[in-house]
């Protein structure tokens, strides 16, 4: 063990390689799950995410999108320049800001992403599936706070505040009526047609 840290090299290798190994064997599952649910929609990961941010960010820089999607400035452009080709997003720039680029969500893309959300199947998600014996036993689902805690050592509070905003906002802005998600806006639209 070194004098200057409270770990020994021989620790740090063995965390390293659990998280590496671990990590890629969750996200191969992730990915997964994730390119089944939006290929109906003819997205991909980026696009999605991209729209995800967009939509709780209520419009984001370029910059934002490529930092909270965890992609590079030029992959975040691309793709939401074929999103934007799409109508599913809007560019436009700040009168006082003319350097960045922005993006909004158009009503088409937020009718996208909602219908997604509709259609969300739990039983059709890998990684849901397997927290479910954690669920049955203790009652909860893995709370997460260890990797919360070092992916905001990683990328930082502002990162956190927007991860933690999207799920506040589909707390606040969303339901469940009989086993689907809608926002509350589409459970009045509904509950007014019939």
């Amino acid at each position: 063990m070194t004098k200057e840290n409270n770990f020994s090299m021989k620790e740090a290798m063995l965390f390293s390689q659990r998280m590496a190994q671990l990590g890629k064997a969750l996200w191969k599952t992730i990915e997964k799950d994730w390119q089944n649910w939006i290929k109906p929609y003819d997205l991909n990961i980026n696009e999605h995410h991209i729209l995800w941010i967009a939509y709780h960010l209520n419009g984001a820089s370029i910059s934002e999108i490529a930092k909270f999607g965890v992609m590079h400035v030029s992959t975040a452009f691309n793709f939401s320049k074929k999103l934007e080709e799409r109508n599913l997003l809007q560019f436009s720039k700040k009168e006082n800001d003319k350097r960045n680029t922005y993006v909004k969500i158009t009503s088409q893309g937020e009718e996208i992403l909602l219908e997604l959300m509709e259609s969300y199947d739990p039983t059709r998600h890998s990684t849901f599936q397997g927290a479910l014996p954690i669920k049955d036993l203790y009652g909860k689902f893995p709370e997460l706070t260890d990797v919360m805690c070092i992916i905001r050592s990683i990328y930082g509070d502002d990162f956190m505040r927007i991860f933690e905003k999207s799920f506040e906002n589909i707390e606040e802005e969303f339901v469940e009526v009989d086993g689907k998600i809608r926002k509350h806006n589409q459970l009045q639209e509904v509950i007014e047609d019939n």
